[in-house]
């Protein structure tokens, strides 16, 4: 039996090396495919003077969102404080996590307005009883309870009118307010879904 692999695997490998070997010049040349490339954006929402982090989410963030990990825009609560307290993104480093008003009104009001989105929780700074803290689902804009231990999304957002701690050239959409004050959100009540 081993002769028989041993004899197989060396015609195969025959086989490989000498069919590998035609280089006919009339073969078409591979051509350059341009790469796409994802710029990081910011969406400003001029009622309330905020400026939110739009960008690309990465298959690790993905990934640890699913295997209940912290990696970057997916985490536990602690992780997206931390992330959006140290965050410096489009010469920015005043971000911090949205609270559930905050992250209700942008979606009950423009539905899906981000680039990169996704469709699972997103966590806020909101505290609920019992050690919980609001997440917001994009889709319908509800408030739910999590506990502070699991992994959601994260998108970090800041007041507009504050200046760049850091100079440094970025496009941003929309223009900036030049008030130092955000200006107070509508009242959104919160409404549990049947």
């Amino acid at each position: 039996m081993k002769k028989v692999l041993i004899l197989a695997w060396i015609g195969l490998s025959t086989t490989l090396l000498i069919g590998g070997g035609n280089n006919n010049s009339n073969i078409s040349s591979v051509i350059d495919v341009p790469k796409v490339c994802k710029t990081d954006r910011v969406y400003i929402e001029k009622d309330t003077s905020l400026m939110w982090q739009d960008q690309a989410y990465t298959d690790a963030e993905d990934g640890a969102y699913k295997n209940n990990r912290s990696v970057s825009k997916a985490g536990t609560l602690n992780h997206a404080k931390n992330y959006c307290r140290s965050l410096n993104y489009v010469g920015y480093s005043d971000w911090r996590l949205p609270t559930s008003d905050e992250l209700i009104y942008i979606h009950k009001k423009h539905g899906q307005t981000f680039t990169y989105f996704r469709g699972d929780d997103f966590w806020s700074s909101t505290p609920t009883k019992e050690n919980k803290y609001y997440v917001v689902y994009p889709a319908d804009a509800y408030p739910y309870e999590r506990k502070k231990t699991e992994v959601n999304y994260i998108r970090c957002v800041r007041c507009l009118g504050l200046p760049p701690k850091e100079t440094k050239s970025a496009e941003k959409i929309g223009t900036a307010s030049t008030d130092t004050q955000a200006k107070p959100l509508p009242k959104v009540q919160i409404i549990p879904p049947n």
